[in-house]
């Protein structure tokens, strides 16, 4: 049962809330001014970022969980390498139980110089049961171009294990993907230079009209003239100044130092699996009249063995019992005034017993009333 007469007033009831509902519900309550983001936090240089690159490689020195021997990609893979090394074997004769074909993955810092080290992640492509304890041969890493940016090599590093004998078996986390620390050498640079630019792009990591002409008149502001514009909801074109032509670095490190309050969306987000709740800042409710029961139906049985009577020709027989019981809750129809924050709703529905499952029907039908101006996305 949920009342809400008198609950966004009477905070003495606000003081016994529940705490098992507490512990599930997240909720951001409104503040007067949003805490201010560095524009770096919140937006990057459009053209500087990471990219991805990927190879084709081999993991030995496994002890018994590499591929099984029909895998033949892995017997292909290994026959072709040791031909290059004058090594001339039957394919059919080879066993590759101690090795794994892998795909070797790793991301590219837009400035890295050549002789750098990334890191680099391996992941079994057969059916290998464990990549611990192995060594990544040497692997050339292509970009999307499908030039070679940086070869991999190393150890295997392995967040977990698995084994097992005798029917039994027992894994943690997934030793078919590992993770070589530095494993990768930077051979080619990418080509993206700063130095000499008249003007580049700050791109919102959310996309917003608003934050992005806050963005554009901080950074007018800080400089004292008009240097940046916003050109759409996630963009910001800023010229660089004729003082800063040959120090761009300086007018980038400038820019992105600068604090920006981002605008933010009211939304409510709602898991039905795990039946958590978070609301975020500026959630509203209209005035909207609430009524939420429950209904609970439980069915137990119990076995019991019947025995016949004395001197008769009875068999002995195993009876079920079964009850039933059914208990509804009262459900009251309740008014919640209009302009209620986010906080004093919670605090109201806490006071109540409402738990976190019930809080998610509640919300949605608030929703399809269209009472609540948030945005309500269902995980």
């Amino acid at each position: 049962m949920i009342a809400f007469s008198n609950i966004f007033t009477a905070h003495r009831v606000c003081r016994i809330a529940s705490s098992a509902v507490l512990a599930f519900v997240v909720v951001a309550v409104a503040v007067p001014q949003a805490d201010a983001a560095r524009l770096k936090e919140i937006a990057s240089v459009k053209g500087v970022r990471e990219n991805p690159l990927i190879g084709y490689g081999l993991v030995v020195g496994l002890a018994g969980t590499g591929d099984k021997s029909g895998t033949e990609f892995t017997i292909q893979s290994l026959t072709s390498m040791l031909s290059k090394m004058g090594i001339a074997l039957d394919p059919n004769q080879i066993n590759v139980k101690n090795v794994a074909a892998v795909m070797v993955t790793a991301r590219l810092p837009a400035f890295a110089r050549t002789g750098n080290q990334i890191d680099v992640t391996v992941a079994s492509m057969g059916d290998s049961t464990s990549l611990e304890g192995g060594t990544l041969l040497m692997t050339p890493l292509l970009g999307s171009d499908g030039q070679i940016y940086a070869i991999a090599q190393g150890p295997v590093s392995v967040g977990g294990f698995s084994s097992g004998g005798g029917g039994g078996a027992v894994q943690k986390n997934h030793p078919t993907v590992g993770r070589v620390a530095a494993g990768a050498t930077v051979e080619k640079e990418l080509d993206y230079a700063i130095e000499g630019l008249g003007h580049f792009e700050v791109n919102l990591r959310r996309p917003d009209f608003t934050t992005s002409l806050r963005a554009a008149n901080a950074i007018n502001d800080h400089f004292g003239y008009q240097v940046a514009s916003a050109v759409s909801s996630g963009s910001v074109e800023v010229q660089i100044p004729d003082n800063y032509r040959h120090r761009v670095v300086h007018f980038l490190s400038e820019v992105e130092m600068l604090e920006i309050e981002p605008d933010r969306v009211a939304k409510v987000v709602l898991n039905e699996r795990t039946g958590t709740v978070v609301m975020g800042a500026g959630v509203r409710l209209a005035t909207v009249a609430i009524a939420h029961g429950s209904l609970t139906v439980t069915i137990s049985s119990e076995k019991e063995a019947s025995q016949p009577g004395a001197l008769s020709t009875g068999e002995t027989r195993v009876v079920e019992n079964t009850d039933v019981e059914v208990f509804e809750e009262e459900a009251q129809l309740n008014v919640v005034a209009s302009a209620v924050t986010i906080g004093e709703l919670v605090r109201g529905l806490n006071a109540m017993g409402v738990s976190p499952r019930d809080l998610i029907a509640i919300m949605q039908a608030i929703k399809a009333a269209g009472a609540l101006t948030a945005e309500l996305e269902l995980m």
